[in-house]
């Protein structure tokens, strides 16, 4: 008997997020909207992430009036967005009521499924938003980030499942954002979970950096995954995501079957084959990258710490941080490296290097240190917890660092009514509570429409023109037999 295995695309959200810098324009979205719709996806990964801030920052666009087109334009699919936990799509934990009203207001304007996660699998930064995803009807997915150290293991990995089956979720997200999950413990993780709390959904998400992990998913599937992510061909790989269509082909012939619609996955596939060459400039440059293996730094992680020691003048020392990055995670306790935890650490190891181990602390990894991010799997170093405290002038917690949080509703209502634009919705309430120092600027210039970051195809088609033309004038002279009054001569044109 064949099993039915579910598919969610992420073309339009991770894909362009991992590939280039989030800033795909809507506009170049909605024309492959009705085939993804109809291809026969579980559900299509459309928003969250940093599609929130990009949208507001980049392209002068609503991210709530996205969410809104993608429900217009995807009535049939589940619509899924990744959701921070208790930092929403922020870089803060919110108290308790503006995630309730986040979450309320996500599934008012069309979200079907929130995938739940936490930058330091602390499940007590997840149990709210799940409980308010539930509270609206809604698919709650409660989410484990993967990570390699030494007290990270599959019985580990197994017990946080349980957690947040305790708490509510509907299913279990194993997220590996660094594509650091090999075939074996994929298998082990998934069956492990599948063998202690019975017939519960685990959907599957690995970015393809490391070249391994399309075999991880068959694992994964043989263990017993229910659903596993990837991206259309053309926004696939590198620090992306494998291929919608490879998956399809490898389990043919297998016990399993996604029912994926070949002929509307081809036509999605050609659509963003001819999207993607207008975004060149925000590609990075890595295909394969197997030192993630040993240094366990995400891709986006890399390219910040180098930007960060570029502008110090010293980026010819970042083997120097790669080294140190490993020596603060231990003393932070082993944190897996996902926003924001992954900029919390890479930064903090710039510091290190350049001015000498603590000597200088950010406060994001002095709070991370004294407990106000939530709880780590490993203990935190007690010698850098006091130099945290010296420096923060203020205690380690043990608490939920939410608990800590006055009600603040109110006084966001308030903050956004002074800004011009505002509209009076509590979106826009919202949108300024996420990105306070940038919602500003968007709102005042709203009106003005979105703007695409991307080239056109009459600029890409110039600068193929001009690199042809380059080419051939690095080739030198070209010569020419000319006939002339029966007579051949050969004429040697040189370029100007």
């Amino acid at each position: 008997m064949t099993r039915k295995i579910g598919v969610t695309e992420l073309v339009l959200r991770d894909a362009h997020q991992s590939l280039m810098a989030t800033r795909m324009a809507m506009e170049d979205m909605v024309d492959a909207c009705a085939d993804i719709d109809a291809a026969g996806f579980w559900s299509v990964e459309c928003w969250g992430g940093a599609t929130f801030d990009s949208c507001i920052r980049f392209l002068n666009e609503d991210p709530w009036e996205r969410l809104r087109t993608f429900r217009e334009l995807m009535p049939n699919s589940r619509l899924q967005m990744l959701l921070r936990g208790q930092n929403l799509l922020g870089y803060r934990h919110y108290e308790d009521t503006v995630v309730e009203k986040f979450v309320e207001k996500s599934a008012e304007n069309g979200m079907d499924v929130f995938r739940v996660f936490d930058a330091l699998n602390d499940p007590r930064n997840m149990e709210r938003a799940m409980q308010a995803v539930k509270a609206t009807g809604k698919h709650a997915q409660g989410t484990i980030c993967y990570t390699i150290s030494p007290l990270h293991t599959t019985e580990g990995y197994v017990k946080l499942a349980g957690q947040l089956l305790d708490m509510g979720a509907e299913s279990i997200a194993l997220k590996d954002m660094a594509a650091l999950l090999k075939p074996q413990p994929a298998y082990d993780i998934v069956k492990g979970i599948k063998d202690t709390y019975g017939d519960v959904q685990i959907n599957v998400h690995c970015h393809s950096t490391t070249g391994v992990t399309l075999v991880s998913l068959m694992r994964a599937i043989e263990a017993g995954a229910d659903v596993v992510d990837t991206a259309i061909s053309s926004m696939s790989l590198g620090p992306g995501h494998n291929p919608t269509e490879s998956l399809v082909e490898m389990l043919e012939g297998t016990e399993y079957t996604t029912g994926l619609d070949m002929d509307r996955l081809l036509k999605i596939r050609d659509h963003f084959a001819t999207v993607r060459p207008k975004y060149a400039e925000f590609e990075s440059a890595t295909l394969v990258d197997t030192d993630i293996f040993s240094s366990q730094i995400p891709g986006g992680m890399l390219s910040n710490m180098e930007s960060q020691l570029k502008a110090q003048g010293a980026g010819d020392r970042i083997r120097e941080v790669m080294e140190e990055v490993p020596v603060v995670k231990k003393d932070a306790g082993y944190p897996p490296l996902v926003t924001p935890s992954s900029q919390i650490v890479g930064t903090q190891a710039v510091f290190n290097v350049l001015m000498g181990r603590y000597k200088v602390m950010t406060g994001e990894f002095a709070d991370l240190m004294l407990g106000y991010y939530g709880e780590c799997m490993g203990e935190r170093n007690p010698e850098v917890i006091e130099i945290a405290k010296g420096q923060a002038k203020k205690d380690p917690i043990t608490e939920r660092p939410a608990d800590l949080l006055a009600p603040e509703w109110d006084h966001l209502v308030e903050e956004a009514t002074k800004l011009a634009g505002y509209n009076g919705t509590d979106e826009d309430v919202l949108t300024n509570a996420m990105f306070p120092g940038v919602a500003g600027k968007f709102l005042a210039s709203r009106a003005e429409g979105p703007k695409n970051v991307g080239k056109t195809a009459e600029q890409i088609e110039k600068e193929k023109a001009a690199a042809d033309g380059s080419s051939k004038a690095v080739r030198g002279p070209i010569k020419y037999n000319v006939t002339m009054a029966g007579r051949t001569h050969t004429v040697q044109v040189e370029p100007a």
